[in-house]
């Protein structure tokens, strides 16, 4: 494909898009098809010749489409939004045709400022602490995850790894083995199945905390879970509270959970993947009150800012 014809088919595929989006409600909603539907309708190697692009968008609506869940549909309730739109969409296609990696300032200096500044703007709509913040000294900031699942993992192990060098600095014998299995990491039992799996990837035991009736992690319960865990032994070191839980969007005490972080120097990451977006309206930011107290914050706004996934924004 030559510059000539891709400004030909790009039209076509932006009339596509634009085409499906405007007429996706008359599409069924979620796909009527089995397991393994699509193995049988596609060649069992890759094809030896190119196809017309004429022909693979006609597979695209014959063979991909039917087994599509199509998210953006006004009947769709599962789940959360996700927040594509025609900004975005643009944006997309430029950061594809650009197509830098940004892996360090040198590798793009625009890309890793853009994301700096960017994570700065996020942070000051939702009144975020300044150490969260970046600004001209470049202390804070936050950076781009895929999701909430990578963000939570991200801190476990950045938790670990604090807690492992304070231990081992305060006691040279002691061994990186010996001190990962006394490590605990606690959560509600509300919090999100990503955190039971960071903790597996970690490596780490994950206690749930049992939820008050409001499906809420407090004080009284997170604290009897330390006393008792240090009483055996192991080695509190990293809690995790929700804003807005996938089940029922309950909310964590901040204020509560907070404070006992703080006094038993334990790393506490707020998950606030659904809801976060929320906070930057005035009238709902209280119930962010007490983030003075996280090590790490977290949202999402692939889900309610408009912008395609993934775009999970982390300090």
């Amino acid at each position: 494909m030559n510059a000539h014809e891709f400004r030909r088919r790009g039209k076509e595929m932006v009339d596509y898009v634009a085409d499906y989006l405007e007429g996706i409600e008359g599409r069924q909603v979620y796909p009527d098809v089995e397991p393994g539907y699509l193995r049988p309708l596609l060649p069992t190697a890759a094809p030896q010749e190119p196809e017309t692009f004429e022909d693979i968008i006609k597979d695209v609506e014959k063979i991909i489409m039917p087994g599509v869940t199509h998210w953006h549909s006004p009947f769709f309730f599962a789940y959360f939004p996700t927040a594509s739109s025609y900004p975005a969409l643009l944006a997309d296609m430029l950061c594809g045709a650009i197509g830098c990696i940004g892996f360090s300032w040198a590798a793009s200096p625009a890309c890793t400022e853009l994301e700096t500044v960017m994570m700065d703007w996020l942070g000051k709509m939702l009144q975020l602490p300044a150490v969260f913040l970046a600004g001209e000294a470049g202390e804070g900031g936050g950076v781009i995850q895929g999701s909430a699942s990578e963000a939570t993992l991200v801190t476990l192990l950045a938790a670990r790894t604090k807690v492992t060098r304070c231990l081992q600095a305060a006691s040279p014998g002691l061994t990186q083995a010996t001190i990962m299995e006394k490590l605990v990491a606690y959560a509600s039992d509300q919090a999100h199945s990503s955190v039971e799996r960071a903790g597996l990837i970690g490596g780490v035991k994950l206690k749930a905390i049992p939820s008050d009736g409001k499906f809420a992690m407090r004080a009284s319960a997170l604290q009897e879970a330390l006393e008792r865990d240090k009483a055996e032994g192991l080695i509190p070191f990293f809690v995790v509270a929700t804003l807005g839980t996938t089940s029922c969007c309950s909310f964590d005490n901040l204020l509560e959970v907070g404070p006992i972080c703080r006094e038993e120097d334990v790393w506490l990451h707020v998950d606030a993947a659904y809801a976060g977006s929320a906070f930057i309206c005035p009238e709902f930011r209280h119930l962010l009150n007490g983030v003075e107290y996280a090590d790490s914050f977290n949202f999402n706004p692939h889900k309610w800012l408009l912008v395609n996934f993934d775009c999970s924004a982390m300090w």
